[in-house]
């Protein structure tokens, strides 16, 4: 899967509500910081988590599935294993009909899932994280892959 950053950039600046299924309430687990991270950025989150749900994450309450949510979608951030991403498209095509975008993250991946939205018009990202492309294409990201905000070295 190879993206070019043109579509990458695109994809990010045209976003505006990511719904993250597979959320995590823990601050150390990726889902959490990498949601977290797009709230900062701008994004209106919306989490995803049946686990979590009625519980307030980012000044959002947590939805326990996507068909929960009223608001408009762009895009949807899957946190969940490969196979667990047809239903979860499928659910997303039926919620949301101006869906712009699916996002699977690192290490997930689901082919056939991909060519059902991606036949109903909605562009599909695999195998990334949209944190680490943002910081890449808009020149956050810093040696070693992340931003600490910390200046190490002493004159």
């Amino acid at each position: 899967m190879d993206y070019s950053d043109d579509f990458l950039e695109t994809v990010l600046r045209r976003t505006k509500c990511v719904a993250v299924v597979g959320v995590s309430m823990n601050p150390v687990r990726p889902s959490y910081y990498v949601a977290r991270y797009l709230g900062l950025k701008g994004y209106r989150v919306i989490p995803v988590n049946p686990g979590h749900a009625g519980k307030m994450l980012f000044g959002e309450t947590v939805r326990a599935s996507l068909s929960e949510i009223e608001a408009p979608v762009d895009m949807v951030d899957i946190f969940r294993r490969s196979e667990a991403v047809p239903p979860i498209v499928d659910e997303a095509l039926e919620a949301f009909p101006d869906l712009k975008t699916i996002w699977m993250q690192i290490g997930v991946e689901h082919p056939g899932a991909a060519a059902k939205a991606e036949a109903r018009g909605v562009d599909v990202i695999m195998d990334r994280c949209p944190k680490i492309e943002y910081q890449r294409l808009f020149g956050e990201l810093r040696m070693g892959g992340f931003a600490t905000g910390v200046i190490s070295s002493k004159l």
